[in-house]
């Protein structure tokens, strides 16, 4: 009788725990699949990407893979993991690869989107690539993968925090380009229109031409406060405001009555409710506000038609409302028509739409800067209106309770 042979052979799933990797381990010896994934990825990173040699697409990630093996071999107690759970671990390095790489996507033309995609699809990758060959995964592992994704995270918000940081430096650069570069020819041409008339005595047409030297000299320094302002509020910043004891009315009479010399040939009527009409508000900033709804309405308003100021108080809030009869705004268009770059399509006014449809956005950020509202109603049959809220005095901060 035959005796069975006795079993030698281990389990397949004994095999495959004894030849697995750990994630570290598999990483350092998987260089090459991993940023060959890395660059397969970048490459549908298009129109950006297109053109990008093999090496330009793989920038630093050899350095970046080096950088997270390290750090799920290193030491770390609880307390270190808790400093770097919140994104306050100490640094080692003037600048990292992160901070290198985010540098050269920046440069190259890549958006923070497509930045930021690169290490969600290196994530991925590299868990697809580590499980294949890992399929049973013990403690030790899962500690591993909480260490790899927080080396991940350590390396994209080191990566996004440069980036944000650049563009804001660019920001800061391309006001200040506006501040000085550009005001500095326009302070010369208005000095130079103001200069000639002391010259000696103008002829007609020369008179005619320092106006029109002075005008649009005029013109163009305040399409450079709008540009200023608007760049500044689109990333991020608010307005400066400079508050001051002020009377509303008083300066609504000032504001008006500067408009009516500038457009005699239209009927801008004012209307200020009696009672307190002080706050505390920046008197520039709300003439701003002013020029830019009265000149909206002189350019959409039927040339016959009055234009309508208002000024009605409450206990806490001054209500400006500015109305003029046109062409209604589409309803479609209402909800945009405080952004920038955008304006009502029907001009009826004398002035052709020629602006860059910055007025109404710059009016928004000043409104809210000064912690009020500002909304549009408009019809065929009550005209259009901007109706802005005032509050008297700066918004106290709101408590919280620990």
């Amino acid at each position: 009788m035959m005796q069975k042979a006795e079993a030698t052979s281990t389990s397949p799933t004994s095999e495959k725990r004894e030849d697995r990797r750990r994630l570290p381990v598999f990483m350092s010896e998987n260089i090459k699949p991993i940023v060959v994934e890395w660059e397969n990825f970048a490459r549908t990173l298009t129109p950006t990407a297109d053109g990008m040699t093999p090496l330009g697409l793989r920038d630093h990630i050899h350095l970046i893979l080096q950088f997270i093996v390290d750090d799920i071999q290193s030491e770390q107690s609880p307390k270190e993991e808790t400093i770097k759970s919140k994104g306050k671990k100490a640094r080692n390095r003037a600048t990292t690869a992160a901070e290198t790489h985010a540098a050269l996507r920046l440069s190259g033309g890549f958006n923070i989107s497509q930045m930021t995609s690169e290490y969600r699809a290196l994530r991925a990758s590299v868990i697809k690539l580590w499980r294949r060959t890992n399929p049973f995964m013990d403690e030790k592992d899962f500690e591993d993968l909480t260490r790899f994704n927080e080396a991940i995270d350590q390396e994209l918000m080191e990566s996004v925090t440069y980036y944000t940081d650049e563009v804001l430096r660019s920001k800061d650069l391309f006001i200040g380009i506006l501040g000085h570069d550009l005001r500095s020819p326009v302070q010369a041409i208005m000095l130079s229109a103001e200069l000639m008339p002391r010259m000696g005595p103008l002829n007609e047409r020369q008179a005619m031409l320092a106006g029109n030297m002075s005008e649009c000299a005029e013109r163009i320094s305040g399409l450079i406060d709008n540009l200023t302002d608007v760049t500044r509020a689109r990333f991020g910043a608010s307005l400066p405001i400079v508050r001051s004891a002020m009377d509303f009315g008083y300066v609504a009479h000032q504001l008006v009555d500067e408009t009516r010399a500038a457009h005699p040939e239209r009927n801008i009527k004012l209307d200020v409710s009696p009672g307190n009409l002080k706050g505390e508000w920046d008197k520039a900033r709300i003439g701003q506000v002013f020029s830019n709804l009265l000149g909206n309405a002189i350019q959409y308003g039927f040339q016959d038609s009055s234009i309508d100021v208002g000024i009605a108080i409450d206990k806490d809030t001054v209500t400006l409302t500015v109305r003029n009869r046109g062409v209604p705004i589409p309803a479609n268009k209402l909800s945009m028509i405080f952004d920038p770059l955008t304006r009502a399509t029907a001009t009826t006014g004398q002035h052709a739409s020629t602006n860059l449809g910055l007025g109404l956005y710059i009016t928004q950020e000043i409104v809210a800067a000064h912690g009020g509202t500002i909304h549009v109603s408009s019809s065929e049959e009550q005209g259009t209106t901007f109706t802005s809220c005032f509050p008297r005095s700066r918004p106290k901060p709101a408590l919280h309770v620990a």
